[in-house]
């Protein structure tokens, strides 16, 4: 039997059957040459984006608006094969305060469960997946080719993620059903074509261009490779309503930097206005792939940089926090001589993903080596720094000493990927599930068995925060490509981070305070200006707002801020440090899991202004701010309570279970890079 024989494999590392025929059937499956390259291009007679009223409420020093860029209705395969039956346009609906219905549906096939969102969003992106967009249509109408065909049967079913799609979107060869799609695949692009559209049109209907500015929409849709197991997903997001006739999905397009040239070729390039970035997201499930130090096809340094600098105009910013946990960083990594960080143990959704594909508690190192197809692990099912963006980031560092391109220089951001089109549904006590019927009770939500969609090894998600001077499409976008963006677990925590030279040390005092750090320094997401040796050491003003919630949901109080600084050691070494810079850790803080209850000190404010105390003009290095707030309940817990009898499930009682969540918000970076 050949070495690389994915039943041997999956048997000798003690997988299921199940686990092992698929992978057997990912080298066995034939592939479809992909769609002619004009169908992922702007249309030659497009015409270019309506001009935007200026907005009343401009501000030249920004305003914090919130969003949510990561949102499935059932246009989604998966949401759809869940039983969700909310469009693009009840997304928008429930986004900006409007009440809709979900799924259990009664006898008369209505959805019973009102909801709405507790604070409306400035802005949202619904982002279906690419991939299947074609075929949810044409399994859905009677007369079309291949109704009656096995393929739609089983889409009609729900089988949940069924394993023959998740097939597709795994295999390094990708086919579709020729009965639905025909052999050309032409019925399929023709259908998904129309479903892009019906996107567009919702994100139209519900952008206001007038001077009011009240809310926002951007037409996106979500890359879903996950190739050979390993989570590469990316949210694409336009500046405006001038985009390409067609989504590109990972069956059109097997590598994420094929996904670059497309849209840097088919849209950035068009002469139309259009504009596009990605935004990669749970590089936690990634196997050290999402941020990998490898250019397959760039031999030379100059066409790694190259690559390397298309990334990073593509994928300006990255999403470090959704419903599939917490990808910033970890503490139990192979060959990482960072301090422990006991912040690093939040929402690990992996450490359940991982048990359960490798069959084990003992979790393997990565292969860190070039992606050829037959050497990484199938599946989320090891670990690597690479999958953290803490060390992308620090990682990113060195890769600009030996290429000149930083291909990791990101801004960071949070969203929620609900599929339940409930864009910016992140409030802890009422939240209603993210996976129409894997988690439309709470006793599924709160029992974390792995074999339930939506139980509690996932959480409501993240929000985006952008620093914007309006609140409109082009002033969003542009904010974005600068990277001063910012990302929360879920409250509303306002953070501002600046760096530079010339701080005084009395800034937070000061009523002007904002205006004179954004003077004399550079925000979140910007570049230190180069220094020489024996350059002073640069400053930061660190400030975040406590969310102060809701009448019906009051906020929770910050317990401190951090910054955290990465750069790499004389001997090569990836290092990261964080800092203590405001409030206080030890507060006594607390909160009682059986009522919710919180207790103990707490700030509405802090702020602080900085000087790294280990300076040297000489080394690159990398700076992020972390605003924590006290400790309070985690969803489940709120949950739990009023569950009995039956309904209320063993882990609401089980002390080993996490209950307790230290809620957060992360800044943009701020790099320095010493003179050349």
């Amino acid at each position: 039997m050949r070495p690389t024989d994915p039943v041997a494999i999956a048997h000798r590392r003690g997988r299921s059957a199940t686990y092992a025929a698929l992978a057997a059937a990912l080298l066995l499956a034939c592939g479809d040459p992909p769609l002619p390259e004009e169908h992922y291009m702007v249309a030659p007679d497009a015409e270019r984006p309506v001009p935007e009223a200026a907005c009343l409420d401009r501000n030249p020093l920004r305003n914090a608006y919130w969003g949510d860029l990561h949102v499935h209705t059932a246009v989604s395969s998966d949401a759809w094969m869940y039983e969700v039956r909310l469009g693009p346009d009840d997304a928008y609906r429930y986004a900006f305060g409007e009440p809709v219905h979900l799924y259990p549906n009664d006898s008369e096939g209505n959805p019973t469960r009102e909801v709405r969102i507790d604070r409306p969003l400035d802005f949202a992106a619904v982002t279906d997946h690419a991939e299947f967009m074609g075929e949810i249509k044409l399994c859905n109408e009677p007369d079309a080719p291949g109704y009656d065909g096995d393929f739609c049967q089983m889409f009609r079913r729900g089988e949940g993620r069924a394993p023959q799609l998740v097939m597709q979107i795994m295999s390094p060869i990708t086919w579709r059903a020729d009965d639905v799609c025909g052999a050309d695949n032409m019925r399929c692009a023709a259908a998904s074509k129309a479903m892009w559209q019906r996107n567009i049109e919702a994100a139209e209907r519900w952008n206001d261009r007038s001077e009011a500015c009240e809310r926002t929409t951007f037409v996106a849709y979500e890359y879903s490779s996950f190739r050979m197991g390993q989570n590469l997903h990316r949210n694409v997001v336009f500046k405006n309503e001038v985009v390409p006739r067609q989504p590109i999905s990972y069956l059109d397009a097997h590598r994420e930097w094929e996904l670059w040239d497309l849209l840097d070729r088919g849209c950035r390039q068009s002469g139309k206005g259009c504009d596009a970035l990605a935004i990669p997201h749970n590089s936690n499930i990634s196997n050290g792939r999402m941020f990998a130090v490898d250019y397959p096809g760039a031999g030379s340094r100059e066409e790694q940089a190259a690559r390397a600098r298309l990334r990073i105009e593509i994928e300006p910013i990255i999403e470090i926090f959704q419903h599939k946990g917490d990808s910033e960083c970890r503490n139990d990594l192979p060959g990482v001589l960072d301090s422990v960080d006991e912040l690093c143990d939040f929402e690990r959704f992996e450490n359940n993903a991982l048990s359960r594909i490798s069959g084990s508690d003992e979790i393997d190192e990565c292969y860190d080596g070039p992606f050829v197809d037959s050497l990484p692990r199938l599946g989320p099912s090891c670990l690597s720094p690479l999958s953290y963006v803490r060390n992308a980031l620090t990682e990113g560092l060195a890769e600009e000493e030996r290429i000149g391109v930083n291909p990791f220089k990101f801004g960071i951001s949070a969203s929620t990927d609900t599929h339940n089109a409930l864009a910016g549904g992140v409030e802890e006590r009422s939240f209603p599930g993210h996976l129409g019927e894997g988690d439309e009770t709470a006793t599924q939500r709160t029992d974390y068995d792995g074999d339930i969609p939506g139980n509690a090894n996932n959480n409501p998600g993240g929000l985006i925060g952008v620093w914007a001077e309006e609140n409109d499409r082009a002033a969003l976008f542009e904010a974005m490509q600068r990277k001063e963006v910012f990302g929360t677990s879920g409250p509303r925590i306002v953070p501002r981070f600046f760096g530079g030279y010339d701080l005084p040390e009395g800034l937070c005092g000061e009523t002007d305070a904002v205006a004179r750090a954004d003077a004399l320094g550079v925000p979140m997401g910007g570049d230190l200006p180069a220094r020489g040796g024996g350059a002073r050491a640069p400053s930061f003003f660190a400030s975040a707002l406590a969310d102060a919630g809701t009448e019906a949901f009051p906020g929770n109080p910050l317990q401190r801020l951090q910054i955290v600084k990465g750069w790499v050691d004389d001997d090569g070494n990836r290092r990261s440090q964080v800092y203590e810079v405001a409030g206080d850790p030890n507060n006594e803080a607390s909160v009682d899991t059986a009522t919710c209850e919180t207790s103990g000190p707490g700030f509405d404010q802090l702020c602080a202004v900085w000087t790294d105390p280990d300076f040297d003009p000489n080394k690159r290095a990398v700076y992020y701010m972390r605003a924590v707030e006290n400790p309070s309940c985690r969803y489940n817990a709120w949950q739990c309570i009023g569950l009995a009898g039956k309904d209320r499930p063993a882990d609401c009682d089980d002390p080993a279970r996490k209950r307790v969540i230290h809620e957060r918000a992360w800044s943009s970076p701020i790099w320095y890079t010493p003179q050349s």
